[in-house]
């Protein structure tokens, strides 16, 4: 009772389940790329079951506090840098992201380099699983680190992650739907891919790109993109409408008489 009481927790709650959020839009982004390649009738189920894996994740690292905290351990020294354990995580989590969204530009752009008739391999349910779920592991290791310096009750961590994930699943489906209706934004979120790769990458080399220029960077460009959108529908029906049909020209000799026999 003392918990729910505490005015100091819910200040606490409300702005981990905020960040965590926020933090989950990287989640959310690859989770949508990736069972857009689905077919439609797996694509919401393969979304739940990614963000369950990503909730069941993030409580196992929740509740395994000291083993997450022994991740930031050094374990070997390279050129002068101190490697622990979750740089490794986030170093390979970052290359698998870049080698992922520019396998799906490639995707996006050349149409996998199909010959004509060639029918194109689709994904399995199983591997798009796979590949969520171990992105998952990168995603959920920078949440739970983030949990941990904002609260110290474990309780108050785990509802923040729970209370994010179904906003996130909330989210999913319409964000997924609009994504895969827009080429443009679509192309937009795997440039957002390679910008998280990126920083995971810079991040486990200890070189700290500050969250809040990447997601500014996103947020501008998302707003750029979505004043594109409201100008191709302002424009395209113009084009879209059918030319005006000329008049018929009248006839320019004598009319017709009546036949004589």
């Amino acid at each position: 009772m003392e918990l729910l009481t505490n005015p100091e927790i819910w200040i606490s709650l409300l702005t981990l389940t905020v960040l965590e959020i926020v933090l989950g839009i990287d989640n959310i982004v690859f989770i949508s790329v990736l069972t857009s390649r689905l077919p439609r009738d797996q694509q919401a189920r393969g979304r739940r079951i990614g963000l369950g894996l990503a909730l069941v994740m993030r409580i196992l690292l929740l509740l395994t506090l000291s083993w997450v905290i022994g991740l930031t351990a050094p374990l070997f020294n390279v050129a002068g840098m101190d490697i622990s354990g979750r740089d490794l995580i986030l170093i390979l989590g970052g290359l698998f992201l870049l080698a992922k969204a520019t396998t799906e530009v490639h995707e996006a752009l050349e149409g996998g380099g199909h010959k004509p008739g060639e029918v194109p391999k689709t994904i399995s349910f199983t591997g798009v699983l796979v590949q969520i779920a171990l992105l998952d592991v990168v995603f959920s290791l920078d949440s739970v680190i983030t949990a941990v310096g904002m609260a110290d009750e474990i309780l108050v961590m785990i509802a923040a992650v729970v209370i994010a994930i179904g906003v996130m699943l909330i989210a999913a489906g319409p964000l997924s739907k609009f994504v895969e209706e827009h080429p443009t934004v679509k192309m937009l979120a795997l440039s957002f891919l390679l910008l998280i790769g990126m920083s995971l990458v810079a991040d486990g080399l200890d070189l700290h790109i500050p969250k809040g220029y990447i997601y500014f960077a996103m947020g501008f460009s998302v707003f750029v993109e979505a004043l594109n959108l409201r100008l191709r529908a302002r424009t395209e029906p113009l084009h879209l409408r059918p030319l005006p049909e000329e008049p018929a020209e009248p006839p320019t000799g004598p009319p017709a008489g009546p036949s004589r026999s």
